[in-house]
């Protein structure tokens, strides 16, 4: 084992659960436990801070909730890979940025139909309450793991054959980016808990704490699509850069 630094002291009145976490993102950070490695055992850690095993067990389980490890049963835990980044400004295929990071995109088709627009749709794709839409929700996955639940109404006017794409080989964004170009987006990003049907496509607990974006995407034409996209909170994060 490698710990390239000795165990830190914790501050003041910090718990020692927390020094244990606080240890193991340091190494983390510091790059001398890469993604997949194995981290110490709950006992190992446990003898090196000489706390309970209980104290060693909840350091590892709370870095596991936040998403910096993952624990595989028999195996053990490991430091878990960067979890993936989309930003605020920039709208992309979310294949694409699978794709940039070395990684196999796959999606999970769960519903493609026209329907009648809900007047919270219809209100943002400027169309009659009741107006037919094109209602899509696809689950997408980064080497088969899912990260995010893309439901989609989009206006039929803009894009007549949206029901006939295929969307297990393309997406919705690549496909509208084609036949209706982006000209604006309205974003609106919020915290959530996951309902039964979004936890269970994201095979996460129900009630699981998400980022959710709503996105409402204009072309020159009009308003095209009017989309909820669903992140688990522990597999995405968003970041912008700004320049002045």
């Amino acid at each position: 084992m490698n710990t390239a630094s000795s165990t830190p002291t914790a501050p003041g009145n910090e718990p020692r659960y927390a020094a244990i976490k606080r240890h193991i993102r340091a190494q983390i950070e510091a790059g001398h436990w890469p993604a997949h490695f194995r981290v110490p055992s709950e006992n190992d850690l446990a003898r090196e801070f000489d706390v309970s095993r209980m104290t060693a067990r909840r350091a590892l389980t709370e870095l596991t909730d936040e998403g910096v490890l993952v624990r595989t049963q028999g195996l053990g835990t490991f430091v878990a890979e960067p979890v993936p980044a989309g930003s605020l400004l920039e709208i992309r295929n979310i294949a694409d940025e699978v794709s940039a990071r070395g990684h196999s995109y796959s999606n999970r088709i769960l519903l493609l139909q026209e329907n009648e627009a809900p007047a919270e749709v219809a209100r943002a794709l400027g169309l009659p309450e009741g107006a037919r839409v094109f209602h899509s929700i696809i689950v997408h996955c980064d080497n088969d793991l899912p990260i995010q639940w893309e439901e989609r109404f989009t206006n039929p006017a803009l894009a007549p054959d949206y029901l006939t794409q295929d969307f297990s080989s393309t997406t919705p964004n690549a496909y509208l980016s084609r036949v209706a170009p982006l000209t604006e987006a309205d974003t609106t990003v919020e915290a959530i808990a996951a309902e039964a049907a979004v936890a269970q496509a994201l095979a996460i607990d129900t009630h699981s704490a998400c980022l959710q974006i709503w996105r409402r995407t204009m072309s020159s034409a009009g308003s095209v699509s009017f989309a909820r996209l669903v992140h688990p909170g522990n597999r995405y994060r968003l970041g912008a850069q700004l320049r002045f």
